[in-house]
């Protein structure tokens, strides 16, 4: 946990503008640190915690990479992506996360997380790719697979000791809750997450530089066409790490740079998180101005008589 003096700046506003008149406003947060766990930028308190929800998933991911898993069970850069990814559930993603578990020889019944309204499978749930990961490690190292969503569970205490362990924390400070899907995630400081994202994409560990790689290289694992982390990251061609939370939550590292950004929307709107992110990233050169400009007509110009405009930026602190 950074020792920084606890900082606080203007929060970040979202507008909805419909025809050009004001309609909505979201109030949002967000930190810049780099891999030394520096605060470089904030807007609003980067000290303020909520919940990572699935921005989470690189990091849950590391005990697929450092257990000898994915060579043991033969598994690819593309499935390592989906056990990263929040994927919609198609085919394509259903069939790579199939493929995970028939490799690892397990059936798609093990997987824990619920069938999604309205779907048929299991494998289709937007979780099933990280689920698939864990069952993969329990079957590498003999653990039993019924209860791998518990806390006591050694895959999830090899988890909270891999996050703790980048952090410079004992595991027991990290307070947990059970995410949407049923596996544990964690409450952490803005500037916290935007720490991770920095390691993430330091380039400074081996394991967290292969499932840099893996997302990267298959964005579509992640998201898919049309989504936000994958547009970002196909468009920007591996500078940038991406990957969305629930409620409001966005996490993005600059590869090579050490450099992490961490958003969150107050009132958890997805809509607020993304025009945010291409703002800040077109504020610190992260993005060129024709990338930013695909974006915001992909994610800020909502319709014909809609779209978002943000006022605020980071200060240095």
């Amino acid at each position: 946990m950074s020792r920084a003096k606890r900082t606080q700046t203007p929060k970040i506003e979202v507008h909805l503008l419909r025809e050009g008149i004001g309609e909505s406003v979201h109030y949002v947060e967000a930190t810049v640190c780099d891999n030394r766990n520096r605060t470089l930028l904030v807007a609003g308190d980067p000290q303020s915690a909520t919940f990572i929800r699935s921005a989470l998933k690189p990091f849950q991911a590391l005990a697929v990479t450092t257990t000898g898993t994915l060579e043991r069970y033969g598994l690819t850069d593309k499935d390592l992506a989906i056990i990263c990814g929040s994927h919609r559930g198609t085919i394509t993603h259903s069939r790579q996360v199939f493929n995970i578990l028939w490799r690892i020889d397990v059936e798609a019944n093990a997987l824990k997380c619920p069938i999604p309204e309205g779907r048929e499978s299991v494998l289709q749930h937007n979780c099933s790719g990280k689920h698939a990961g864990m069952l993969a490690v329990c079957r590498q190292l003999n653990w039993s697979l019924n209860d791998y969503l518990d806390r006591a569970h050694p895959v999830q205490k090899l988890i909270l000791n891999k996050i703790a362990e980048i952090l410079a924390m004992p595991g027991d400070e990290l307070i947990t809750a059970r995410d949407d899907c049923g596996a544990p995630t964690y409450f952490m400081q803005i500037q916290q997450m935007a720490y991770l994202y920095a390691q993430l994409a330091s380039g400074s560990n081996l394991d967290l530089e292969r499932i840099v790689r893996a997302v990267t290289r298959h964005p579509t694992m992640i998201a898919g066409e049309g989504h936000f982390d994958t547009e970002l990251m196909r468009i920007t061609e591996g500078k940038l790490v991406s990957k969305s939370g629930a409620e409001g939550i966005q996490c993005i590292g600059r590869v090579g740079e050490g450099q992490g950004l961490a958003i969150k929307v107050a009132d958890g709107a997805k809509r607020a998180k993304y025009a945010v992110a291409i703002h800040l990233l077109r504020q610190m050169g992260w993005i060129s101005p024709s990338i930013a400009e695909k974006l915001v007509e992909e994610f800020m110009n909502l319709s014909n008589c809609k779209r978002l405009e943000v006022i605020g930026e980071l200060c240095l602190v």
